[in-house]
């Protein structure tokens, strides 16, 4: 696996320091390139962002910045996490610091959200899950921060059934995964690319088990220490690695 990972690692970077540390590589698959964050959710701060404190959306990791900076934190990385209504208000689950802002949504509905099974990304007491939405109901674990999103790429080791290899809808995508170690992978495509193509980043060089697609076209990346922050779209939800502020 070691040497899987160095042929496949062109670009291995260590954003922040001890507290806030962020491995990113770029990893290639199926002749597609795509920027991989590994975050250790025991080690590193995981949040959810939305509104402002006055209850503006903030639509930006800029905005985000501003946010954490008077706070005396700092934003180490970030990417949008779920798709949301033209209101900008997440469609589905949405859980910051325990509170459940938005309910969970099992109804059936055109779109990638509702192409079933989708599934819910969360922080729990015992780390972190990519799970099936009728799962995480059903299970009634309690979330410090959860976003609901569709479709689910990887189900315990399996390809969602819609998935073509053949298929021609390609985009650039985003999506988030659980490691067999219990680290979590963000990944984005910097090149269109399938469903398929996608899921099987996730399955075959990321061997995650679970792994959840978050949203394509406004797919978006910020990594300071990659010099990239994505400005494409107004954002809805932005799920980002913080960290204390370095004295001056």
């Amino acid at each position: 696996m070691l040497r899987r990972w160095l042929g496949l690692a062109l670009l291995t970077g260590l954003l922040a320091g001890p507290a806030g540390a962020v491995e990113c590589r770029t990893v290639e698959h199926a002749g597609k390139r795509h920027t991989v964050g590994i975050v250790d959710p025991a080690r590193e701060r995981l949040d959810l962002f939305l509104k402002d404190d006055k209850g503006a959306h903030l639509h930006t990791f800029a905005a985000v910045e501003a946010l954490l900076a008077a706070r005396g934190k700092r934003l180490v990385f970030g990417m949008n996490a779920g798709m949301f209504h033209a209101n900008s208000e997440p469609v589905g689950l949405f859980v910051v610091e325990g509170r459940e802002l938005t309910p969970l949504t099992t109804a059936a509905a055109e779109g990638n959200f509702f192409l079933k099974p989708n599934g819910v990304f969360a922080v729990t007491a015992a780390g972190a899950v990519v799970m099936e939405s009728v799962r995480w109901q059903a299970s009634g674990e309690k979330a410090r921060l959860a976003t609901q999103s569709g479709p689910m790429l990887v189900i315990d080791g399996a390809l969602h059934p819609a998935f073509r290899a053949g298929s021609t809808s390609r985009l650039y995508r985003n999506g988030i995964g659980i490691g067999p170690d219990k680290k979590v992978f963000f990944a984005i495509s910097n090149e269109p690319v399938n469903f398929h193509e996608f899921a099987t980043l996730f399955r075959d060089a990321l061997h995650c088990r679970n792994a959840l697609f978050l949203d394509g076209t406004l797919s978006s990346l910020h990594a300071p220490e990659l010099k990239r922050s994505d400005v494409k779209f107004p954002l809805g939800p932005i799920l980002g690695v913080t960290a204390e502020k370095p004295a001056p």
